[in-house]
């Protein structure tokens, strides 16, 4: 998830460099969800490890 996140950030830079606004911005948006998915994700499932009492990997 973290992967397809910064893919849709390093699109959307390429695209602003090459002068797509509208298509750099709904790049930067999509990466923004997806990080914000990522972390939400990462949070639970450490939380979850924590929980059950299993040692981090």
């Amino acid at each position: 998830m973290l992967n397809l996140a910064i893919t849709m950030l390093i699109l959307a830079l390429v695209a602003a460099l090459l002068g797509f606004g509208a298509i750099a911005s709904s790049f930067a948006g999509i990466a923004k969800i997806l990080f914000v998915v990522f972390i939400v994700l990462f949070l639970i499932s450490a939380l979850a490890g924590a929980l059950r009492g299993r040692p981090p990997v």
